[in-house]
């Protein structure tokens, strides 16, 4: 629902505030990045999971590819239940700060996302590894 704002003679329309970014907490910084991700392919093994207290994160595909995405509830400090699901062609996420994500999944190559993402001293990346790994089919 965010209303463009037409920019370039009419040429080209601007959408403000696509992402609410939380990077300032212990003197972080908002950096704008690329990540190249390798494809994935099913069953797709989920042995790891991680959060960052210190940031969120956006990610926008450079393709018009769907991805998968994985997060999941905290449950005392760990992640709970997996819940997987797949983008929209081109369609971006936003991950806020303390949430279990799994790892950037591409299903078609290149793999490249456009990352706003938090740069700065402190702990920001907590890991969970499964005893067991979760598949998705």
């Amino acid at each position: 629902d965010i209303k463009p704002i037409e920019i370039n003679d009419g040429y080209a329309k601007r959408f403000d505030g696509i992402a609410n970014l939380d990077t300032s907490i212990d003197g972080g910084e908002t950096t704008i990045c690329i990540f190249s991700a390798l494809k994935r392919s099913f069953p797709m093994k989920i042995d790891m999971m991680e959060k960052h207290p210190l940031g969120s994160q956006a990610f926008i595909p450079m393709h018009q590819k769907p991805f998968l995405i994985v997060v999941a509830h905290d449950k005392n400090g760990k992640p709970d239940t997996p819940i997987s699901f797949i983008s929209e062609p081109g369609q971006g996420i936003n991950i806020h700060r303390n949430i279990w994500h799994g790892v950037l999944c591409p299903l078609h190559s290149p793999g490249l996302f456009a990352a706003i993402d938090r740069i700065g001293d402190g702990p920001n990346l907590e890991e969970h590894w499964f005893q067991k790994a979760w598949t998705i089919i």
